[in-house]
């Protein structure tokens, strides 16, 4: 048995591996800890809402002066247009030879009595195709819209309309000059275009008169309550199936104030200056007006100088206008509001001024 025994192998027995646990430790944030997230985390939260705060501010600011300037070059263009245009009548631009027109001291002719009219004769005074009143509206005859504004100026041109009349789109009620070149002219009402005078047929054309006075109302189509804005309207001579008539339009809103200045020519015809601006003065100046002891008859305009103040159409929360302002004839204090303004100028020369006489 023992050999039995001898034969038997002993193994030896295996020993489990001891099992390795290995214990994390989840260690959460202290109190102070949470406090300094917190505070860095208001102080980045209050960046991002002071930087977004400030570009809306700059945004408003910046859209608010677009606005101003978008509106003033309209109003510029817009004036511009009309006074390029001042004294062209068509063929001709010498006033002497049109027939029917009018000044304010003389009888309306036959048929071309206009409603609402600013005065007698006010849209043919082919004299005075450029013209205007300092600091004050002064028509007689037609109201402003709304209220003018005290110390703007009006402004008067006379002209003709860019493109020829055919005699098959002519509508009665409606003015028209009709010219021929360096001959004679004639302004009439209706469908039956006469030729001028002594010249002969198919020589000459016939165009839709215009007639504009600009001024400044304190009153706009962007009012709301309690927040008048104020615009630059103008009076047009416009035609209608029961004749002309005088209208009240809106050119650009946002216009504060409108000032005008003559460039005139004094010197005499042949003169060797003659053809040149010497000053610059008011509309209404003594050498402008006949039968003043001033008045000089060989003085001409050559040139208009416009200045547009513009004032933004809403308050502007923070800000405030203390800027004085110092241009034309005009010296004025400081608004002290909220209104954003900016004033633009500029000085256009007359086309027609040089060969109209």
């Amino acid at each position: 048995m023992i050999r039995a025994l001898s034969h038997l192998r002993m193994t030896p027995a295996r020993r489990r591996a001891p099992e390795c646990r290995t214990e994390v430790q989840v260690r959460g944030m202290t109190l102070i800890e949470l406090m300094v997230a917190m505070a860095l985390g208001s102080f980045l939260l209050l960046g991002a809402m002071t930087a977004f705060t400030q570009g809306q501010a700059a945004f408003r600011v910046n859209e608010s002066t677009a606005r101003l300037q978008e509106n003033a070059r309209l109003a510029l263009a817009f004036l511009e247009d009309d006074v390029r245009m001042a004294g062209h009548f068509g063929l001709t631009t010498r006033p002497g030879d049109i027939e029917n027109r009018a000044s304010p001291m003389q009888p309306v002719p036959p048929g071309l009595a206009v409603r609402n009219d600013c005065g007698r004769n006010w849209a043919i005074d082919f004299d005075a195709p450029v013209a205007g009143t300092n600091n004050g509206f002064d028509w007689i005859g037609c109201s402003p819209s709304g209220q003018a504004q005290p110390d703007a100026d009006i402004f008067f041109i006379i002209r003709r309309r860019d493109l020829s009349t055919p005699p098959d789109a002519m509508r009665r009620g409606t003015l028209y000059v009709r010219t021929a070149r360096f001959g004679h002219g004639i302004i009439f009402d209706g469908v039956a275009p006469p030729e001028p005078p002594a010249e002969p047929p198919l020589q000459s054309r016939s165009f839709q008169l215009l007639s504009r006075g600009y001024y400044v109302s304190r009153r706009s189509s962007l009012d709301t309550p309690g927040n008048p804005v104020p615009s630059l309207r103008m009076k047009t001579l416009a035609g209608s199936s029961s004749g002309p008539r005088i209208v009240d339009q809106e050119v650009v809103p946002g216009v504060e104030d409108f000032q005008v200045q003559f460039g005139v020519d004094t010197d005499r015809a042949g003169a060797l200056g003659r053809g040149s601006v010497n000053r610059y003065v008011n509309p209404g100046d003594p050498l402008l007006g006949p039968g003043d002891p001033a008045f000089l008859p060989e003085a001409r305009i050559l040139a208009v100088r416009i200045w547009l103040r513009v004032r933004a159409e809403r308050p502007e929360q923070g800000f405030s206008d203390t800027r004085e302002y110092d241009y034309a004839d005009q010296d004025q204090t400081a608004p002290n509001d909220a209104y954003r303004r900016i004033v633009v100028t500029r000085t256009i020369q007359l086309r027609n001024a040089r060969s109209s006489s």
